[in-house]
């Protein structure tokens, strides 16, 4: 019969012709029943709480400890595997377990014994490194391997190890102040020269950066001038070679305006040439006949002209004679007619004088009251005494008329009132 196991598992067969018996670990084989015998061992892995309460340390003092630890039956290694059928076969797990862990809780309480309460405590990983160490050169002679052991839990009845961590704790607080202060005393100076630093810092690069911008701004300006300068010169290269090229096209249209000026000129003098032939032998014959009977009637027109224009001025000359003779009549009337007036004024001197100034006294009361006509509303404030209304502006008027005397006299030193006495029966 075949049977077969899985990974977790070993078979061993024994019986006629298995010796020494066949130990498979994972897989499968013929077994012959009534004369051959297979037994399973299992390869599972086993966890195991070892504890190992009040023990004393190296000091004497009682502390308990728990561990965890892993270990399994070695399949892969065939002594391994011989030495765990030779112990364990036939046995359950759970049966397994607890040799495995009688045997690591014996050896974690003879490490305890050697190591002090601190040991422990301090340094676990030495610990757990000596547990392993021991107990698994033990337990491979059985044929199980530990895979891991780690110490899981320190703890006693006398509080030691919290009398021992509250020292620890004080310390590692006295430690914690003082290196706090230290560290914010350090970090001040630190900050305080980082400060320092950055300022130093920050005013070099700006030294630096205002060197920079000095010789920059200087190296700029140059190459401003020098970049202007190129440029101005090409611009004025530029503007020369445009003036050139312009002068040249110039020169080049003259020349051509020249030849078609020479050719027009030609073809002109041809078509002139032309002309005065077709001119003279169309134009030029007839119009000399005409010309000439056109100087025939004009001539004849002249004559007549003069003709008439010799009779308009002999009949201009004698009206004007005649009119001229007319007002030479005039004024020898007027002379004598004016010579006459000035015999009578050296006669009559003033009288005669004041005669024409009573003559124009009329004129003169017409242009005073003149300005009245062209009033068209006259409003008479009155103080309460005196005339009102229209007696008022006639009583001026010959109030003016009155002053007339007076003021002939101061102008011509005449009197009329003393002329009238003197020669009544003239003035009347």
């Amino acid at each position: 019969m075949f049977f077969t196991c899985g990974p977790n598992e070993a078979m061993v067969v024994s019986g006629f012709c298995r010796s020494p018996p066949v130990m498979i670990a994972g897989g499968r084989v013929f077994v012959m029943p009534c004369i051959q015998q297979i037994q399973r061992i299992s390869l599972n892995t086993l966890t195991l709480n070892v504890k190992s309460e009040k023990v004393y340390t190296r000091h004497g003092v009682p502390i308990s400890v728990t561990g965890i630890a892993q270990v399994k039956i070695q399949g892969q290694n065939k002594e391994m595997l011989s030495a765990a059928c030779q112990m364990f076969l036939g046995k359950t797990e759970s049966e397994i377990a607890q040799i495995a862990l009688e045997t690591l809780e014996g050896h974690q309480r003879a490490i305890m014994a050697h190591m002090t309460v601190e040991e422990i405590y301090k340094d676990r990983q030495k610990f757990s490194e000596q547990v392993f160490k021991v107990a698994s050169s033990d337990l491979v002679n059985m044929g199980i391997s530990v895979v891991s052991y780690t110490l899981k839990d320190i703890h006693d009845d006398q509080d030691y190890l919290h009398s021992l961590g509250k020292a620890r704790t004080a310390q590692v607080q006295k430690d914690a102040r003082i290196g706090e202060a230290e560290a914010k005393r350090d970090a001040g100076i630190k900050e305080a020269k980082a400060k320092q630093e950055k300022l130093s810092a920050q005013y070099l690069s700006e030294i630096e950066m205002a060197k920079a911008q000095r010789d920059y701004e200087l190296k700029k300006a140059t190459y401003d001038i020098e970049v202007n300068t190129r440029k101005a010169e090409s611009d004025l290269a530029y503007q020369l070679q445009v003036a050139k090229t312009k002068q040249k096209i110039e020169e080049q249209k003259m020349q051509v305006m020249v030849v078609e000026r020479t050719q027009q000129i030609q073809i002109q003098e041809q078509e002139i040439i032309c002309k005065e032939r077709e001119l003279e032998s169309k134009v030029k014959k007839p119009a000399e006949a005409e010309r000439f009977r056109l100087e025939k009637l004009a001539e004849a027109e002249r004559s007549q002209l003069i003709m008439q224009a010799e009779a308009e001025a002999e009949s201009v000359r004698v009206k004007g004679e005649a009119r001229a003779y007319a007002i030479e009549a005039k004024a020898r009337a007027d002379a004598e007619q004016m010579a006459k007036k000035a015999e009578a004024f050296q006669q009559y001197q003033e009288a005669a004088m004041v005669d024409m100034l009573l003559e124009k006294i009329p004129e003169m009361a017409e242009e005073i009251s003149k300005p009245l006509t062209a009033v068209k509303k006259i409003t008479m404030v009155s103080s309460g005494t005196g005339d009102v209304g229209a007696a008022k502006i006639t009583g001026e008027v010959l109030e003016i008329m009155n002053r007339l005397p007076d003021t002939v006299e101061k102008l011509t030193g005449i009197s009329i009132s003393q002329i009238n006495q003197k020669k009544p029966g003239r003035m009347n």
